[in-house]
């Protein structure tokens, strides 16, 4: 409340009493705290500085100043003054020894006194689970002056401490559930490790529960879970002691504090996260906890269904970064202010963002932890190839940095949670409400009676499954169909990760292909067409082993690209890039670099789709400074590889250029321009989807679309998926890879199948 002549009658006026009134005369009145110093100028300010002492009532104050200054001017600063949060009113003079109490509460924007009553007639109730120890917690509360309740009297307290071992202790549940129920608020506390963790306050009705920290929590711990797992074991693993009396005791008395300042009224963001302080270094750190508005707990379960099970609806969305890594819905910036929260080493969705150190700055390839696509078989199945983390490319950093975190959501996203549409039949019961999984997956024949030496021998993105039993009943998920404008049905096994345990898992795996995040459901939806399309044009060349003609690199006069070529130069690399670009007419380039110093090339490859083909090229070469890192240290006598899977090792050793025509530019076509793919920009996003749309009816197919954002997310993911169009690895089913080469002149008559590249893409 804003003091003035006419308020406060009767009540006792002065500055806030942790701030320290120093006057230098002629120059300005000081008020000096721990946190910072203000300086108020002015003569009238200076003459009424020492009347405002706290010892004198307003109309005193103004009485006493009517012989320094007109009682309306004396007034209006005393006005200001409070306005700026400077001064506090109270009853009475505080109680003896009860100054400092009160200055910190002023301090903290609160009225002392008020902060002081509230605290003296709350009560809080003193817990532990697992093996924690109540009473060193409830000996710091009541040494702290609170008063403690014992449990027959828990539902009187204000507040609840428990003390736990680890936040993931199962017995949490039921202090969460009656809580919750009961409309009440507890703290959890932490001590016993070199991390002491306290908060956040659980119980407000718009915040988060238990149960949506401990969900956050266990994904942060992806072995710790696998091997409870695997020995059919639930809960958190039991930690060895790991803590010093007076780090406890610390954290003890901290998490006191924590309380007390909430029961004397304080409130502020840092109460709904986490906080954590580390013993060995002291250093703090608050971590975001959000609430899942699909929390099982203290959510609706619904969301995923009636989000899946509605239709797609897109709507215009103008571009807001036409940048050349891509024109999308926000700029990179945008990306991380919005969705930058999700990082965060406790309690994010992505642990950290970091620049892989080898190699030069100029590569901008960022990591975001492992990629769970790469290893959906178990954690002992997980080979370091180039895709063995989820990762971001791009010309800036900061690029990087969002591609990474981005490909990170795709990852998570994708993974089955339990609240998604599941409906169990058969592929003949479904008719045409489904999608046949072999139009999808693409497996020939003949690959299904070789699988088991087949997959003996190749990693398992290249793994070919159980063939399909149409009358198996199994799990269905629907897809929205922006061809037809109505549902189809796909195997909820080749649509998310982690569903192997589903009946479908023999003959369906998950992967990658066609999922993309965005800064809207348009933006996310082109992304993963545009991938689609580029690995469907490069399974096209690669298996066929088509010569395409060379990029004239030089004609798009790009300074990146120069530059890229400059620095790949200095590793003793060579770059050039090939124009793969389809029957789909959307521009689509592979870039190409191998090592010119020793004899095993060490050939990475990177690959790009766009309409607009200078985007397309960068993309590209991005990728091929994303995937360079783990080859950077190679050595003439083949060791130096930061890579152990047996396939991609294979190639980085014994491939070369020269005896594989296919990887250079063919020799009798003139190198590609910018302008042989010409681009009309378009302004809007949706009309480049409508615009892929318009190909894919053209090429006779259909462009489904499952959207996966997940609600406590928010950063819009999306399948798509194009039954028919190829993915880059090895599938060899009739149809497209035999086709369109013929179709494009690139080939008299089909490749045979036993004359298929033998070497399945690596990547």
């Amino acid at each position: 409340m804003t003091l003035t002549a006419s308020s406060g009658a009767g009540a006792y006026v002065g500055f806030k009493p942790h701030l320290r009134v120093e006057a230098v005369p002629g120059e300005a009145v000081y008020l000096i705290s721990d946190q910072r110093v203000t300086a108020l100028h002015g003569e009238h300010v200076e003459r009424l500085a020492p009347l405002l002492d706290g010892t004198r009532r307003l109309e005193s104050v103004l009485r006493e100043a009517a012989d320094l200054m007109p009682t309306e001017q004396a007034g209006r600063v005393v006005a200001r003054l409070s306005q700026a949060g400077l001064l506090t009113e109270h009853a009475a003079g505080p109680a003896p020894g009860a100054a400092a109490e009160h200055a910190f509460w002023e301090a903290a924007g609160l009225s002392g006194p008020a902060a002081a009553d509230r605290l003296r007639t709350s009560a809080v109730h003193v817990t532990a689970v697992g093996g924690a120890d109540a009473g060193e917690l409830r000996r710091a509360a009541e040494a702290a002056g609170l008063g403690t309740v014992p449990a027959s009297d828990a539902l009187a307290a204000d507040l609840t401490l428990v003390h736990c071992e680890d936040y993931l202790d199962p017995a949490l549940k039921s202090v969460d559930a009656e809580h919750r129920a009961a409309g009440r608020t507890w703290l959890p506390v932490r001590t016993g490790g070199a991390q002491t963790w306290i908060g956040p306050f659980f119980g407000a009705a718009d915040g988060p529960c238990w149960y949506c920290l401990a969900d956050r929590l266990w994904r942060g711990r992806p072995v710790e879970a696998h091997v409870q797992r695997m020995l059919h074991r639930s809960g958190p693993l039991p930690r060895p002691s790991c803590s010093l009396s007076a780090g406890r005791l610390a954290g003890l008395h901290l998490a006191v504090l924590e309380a007390v300042k909430w029961l004397g009224g304080h409130r502020r963001p840092g109460q709904r996260q986490l906080w954590t302080l580390n013993g060995l270094d002291l250093t703090g750190e608050h971590h975001p906890v959000q609430r899942r508005p699909q929390c099982a707990a203290c959510g609706d379960t619904g969301l995923m269904r009636r989000q899946v099970g509605s239709p797609v609806a897109l709507v215009p969305r103008p571009k807001r970064d036409l940048g050349n890594g891509g024109h999308r819905a926000l700029s990179p910036e945008e990306m991380l202010e919005r969705y930058g929260h999700l990082i965060d080493p406790v309690t994010g969705l992505v642990k950290e963002i970091r620049r892989d150190p080898r190699g030069p700055a100029f590569l901008n390839s960022f990591h975001a932890g492992s990629n769970p696509a790469a290893g959906a078989h178990g954690l002992t199945s997980l080979r370091a190839g180039l895709r063995g983390t989820s990762s971001g490319k791009g010309a800036t950093p900061l690029q990087a940095r969002v591609g990474a975190l981005g490909e990170a959501m795709e990852r998570h996203s994708g993974h089955l949670q339990g609240d998604e549409p599941i409906r169990r039949s058969s592929l003949r019961e479904l008719g045409d409400e489904a999608v046949h999984p072999d139009d999808v997956q693409l497996y020939d024949p003949r690959q299904f009676r070789d699988r088991h030496r087949w997959n003996a021998e190749h990693s398992h993105f290249h793994h070919v499954t159980d063939p399909f039993d149409e009358n198996a009943e199994i799990e269905w998920t629907p897809v929205w169909s922006l061809t037809s404008g109505r549902h189809r049905l796909l195997p909820t096994s080749l649509l998310y990760y982690g569903s192997g345990q589903l009946d479908a898992g023999r003959f369906c795996h998950a992967n990658s292909n066609g999922t993309a995040a965005g800064g809207s459901l348009e933006d996310a939806v082109l992304q993963g067409f545009l991938e689609l399309v580029e690995r469907d044009a490069v399974a096209l060349w690669w298996y066929n082993r088509t010569c395409q003609p060379g990029v004239d690199l030089d004609s798009f006069a790009d300074t990146w690209v120069a530059e890229l070529r400059s620095v790949h130069a200095s590793l003793h690399r060579e770059v050039w890039a090939l124009d793969l670009t389809s029957d789909l007419g959307i521009p689509v380039f592979a870039a190409l670099s191998r090592r010119v110093d020793k004899t095993a090339e060490d050939i990475v490859l990177g690959f790009g789709a766009h309409f607009d083909p200078r985007v397309a090229l960068r993309r590209a070469l991005a990728e091929t400074n994303q995937l360079l890192p783990p080859v950077l240290d190679a050595r003439p006598d083949g060791s130096g590889y930061a890579l152990t899977d047996p396939e991609t090792l294979s190639w980085m050793r014994t491939a070369r250029a020269d005896g594989r025509p296919h990887l250079l530019p063919d020799p009798a076509a003139r190198a590609v321009r910018p302008a042989d793919h010409p681009y009309v920009p378009r302004a809007d996003l949706l009309e480049d989807v409508s615009a892929a749309g318009d190909i894919v009816a053209r090429a006779g197919l259909e462009l489904l679309v499952l959207d996966q954002t997940r609600p406590d997310v928010g950063l819009p993911v999306v399948r798509v998926i194009v039954p028919g169009l190829r993915p880059h690895w090895a599938r060899f089913a009739p149809g497209r890879l035999f086709d369109a080469p013929v179709r494009l002149g690139r080939l008299a008559a089909p490749t045979r199948y036993e004359d298929l590249n033998p070497v399945p893409l690596f990547l």
